[in-house]
């Protein structure tokens, strides 16, 4: 492909190459340069690649794109947002494949992945088309399945994706969009039908610094939107409404003047219902997730049907039928009579929420396994400890992801905020064996909730992903505790 063309709605600010020239492929790290590539270099927190740009060089690269010019002449052209060319480049690689689809995004602390799935099946099952997926547990095309290493990829990888969903018929892309993507432009270049907010609660302040700061980063999605789907009993969605310049439409359980509310609600151990009320229609809503929350993301997602023309009667229908989100309100099944559920909860308002959720059908005591993630928002670390010590009856401190940072530190911090009277305290860092003595603690009627993992199925310490699946932990104790076939026989003792 010509320079020109790769090049085509990126802002230049110097250089002078000759834009006739062949590219014949893109990378922004250098370790991957062949012989005709363009270099973008990228600046970072923890490494800028304009450090690289003499290794691009000598590994072949035909032009360098970059904030910073090295001194002296050299195939360069300069750009003032690197990851804004990277974005708009990678684009124009792959043809705009965004273009040829209707794109939807959602953004938010919390619910994105569980709105996503339901948008997605909503889509499929009103419209009876092939739509993709991308989000934090997984990417789809179709039916199809790939893994996902982040909530929203980096530019050059979303475009690749998107390129495989055109190619493959989607006709529609659902995607959760991370206020880290559009701080840092992956999704720049494209054009969303609707943008839907979820809600806003502390986390990720590590990054944004300050909750107004996180706020603006999450409205940034807007300038992007045809039309922006906004929660109304979040605070931070009615601030959204009153400066945002694209059309809005609205949701609440509660406020009077939403374009879709919810009234009637029923809670189960198994399910929600309630009516779904919009102008001229009025419907009710029986969704197989169990939790209150389950209804702002069910609202979310019927908002966001309603923005694309879909009806309500329509959509009903399909979410009879909806899967859960594998880690979101995942109950694990065990052979005794006290349940185990893994939630993706990490964060004081995701806490809260799954245990206020287990709550409503504890019959005994509620057990809950938690810790914190390292190199994160540690302002958060005792706020979690508070709301579980407040929610639960016994409380399991353990390790999270704890990255670079020990363990026992970032349980230190966890600890004032678990102080005074509430649930009983106990630590182990080890996940496992931690996971292993809330499941020993097991009795009729508790409900164990292990809050943090969710779909991830490994454990990030010092650098190196280590395999854990807390459902093979799970199932591991339990397989430990079986009765020998010579027990079950009478003529020996048990297994321990």
């Amino acid at each position: 492909m010509k320079l020109r063309q790769l090049l085509e709605g990126v802002p230049l600010a110097g250089g002078n190459l000759n834009q006739d020239m062949e590219i014949n492929s893109i990378s922004y790290d250098s370790r991957e340069i062949r012989p005709g590539a363009l270099f973008l270099a990228l600046p970072g927190s923890g490494t800028d690649g304009h450090r690289y740009i003499g290794q691009a060089l000598e590994r072949g690269a035909a032009a360098v794109l970059c904030q910073r010019p090295p001194e002296g002449p050299g195939p360069w052209l300069v750009t003032e947002d690197s990851r804004l060319a990277l974005a708009l480049v990678s684009a124009n690689w792959f043809g705009r494949p965004g273009e040829g689809m209707t794109l939807l995004a959602v953004t938010g602390t919390n619910g994105k992945t569980t709105t996503t799935s339901l948008l997605k099946e909503l889509l499929e099952g009103a419209l009876h088309t092939k739509v993709g997926l991308v989000g934090t547990n997984r990417n789809m095309i179709g039916g199809l399945e790939l893994p996902a290493s982040r909530t929203t990829p980096d530019s050059y990888e979303l475009q690749a994706l998107l390129r495989r969903m055109a190619d493959a018929g989607c006709t529609h892309v659902v995607m959760e969009v991370s206020s880290h993507a559009l701080v840092q432009r992956r999704t720049a270049g494209l054009t969303f039908q609707a943008g839907v907010f979820t809600n806003l609660s502390q986390d990720h302040l590590d990054y944004h610094h300050t909750m107004e700061e996180y706020r603006a980063a999450k409205g940034l999605l807007f300038d992007q939107c045809r039309r922006a789907v906004l929660n109304l009993d979040d605070e931070a969605g009615r601030w959204y409404q009153s400066r945002v310049s694209c059309p809005v439409f609205t949701y609440s359980e509660n406020r009077a003047g939403a374009d879709l509310s919810a009234r009637n609600i029923r809670l189960f151990p198994s399910h929600v219902e309630f009516e779904a009320l919009a102008p001229g229609a009025l419907t009710r809503i029986h969704l197989p997730i169990p939790g209150g929350f389950s209804i702002y993301n069910a609202l979310a997602a019927l908002s966001a049907g309603l923005a694309l023309g879909l009806g309500l009667e329509d959509m009903a229908r399909v979410l009879r039928t909806v899967k859960g989100v594998k880690g979101r309100v995942e109950v694990v099944p065990v052979p005794r009579a006290f349940t185990v559920i893994i939630d993706y909860a990490h964060s004081p308002n995701a806490l809260e929420n799954i245990l206020m959720t287990a709550r409503t059908f504890t019959a005994n005591r509620l057990i809950c396994l938690f810790g914190c993630g390292g190199d994160r928002d540690r302002s958060k670390r005792p706020v979690m400890g508070a709301v579980v010590k407040e929610l639960a009856d016994l409380a399991v401190v353990t390790s999270d992801n704890p990255r670079s940072e020990s363990p026992e530190g970032i349980i230190a911090e966890i600890l004032p905020g678990m102080e005074g009277e509430g649930a009983q305290v106990h630590v182990e860092p080890d996940r496992r064996e931690a996971i292993r003595w809330a499941l020993s603690q097991g009795r009729p009627g508790d409900v164990i909730v292990l809050a943090g993992k969710g779909h991830e199925t490994y454990q990030e310490i010092n650098g190196l992903r280590r395999h854990l699946d807390e459902r093979e932990v799970v199932a591991g104790w339990f397989a430990a505790r079986k009765p020998s076939r010579a027990a079950a026989l009478g003529i020996g003792g048990a297994a321990p």
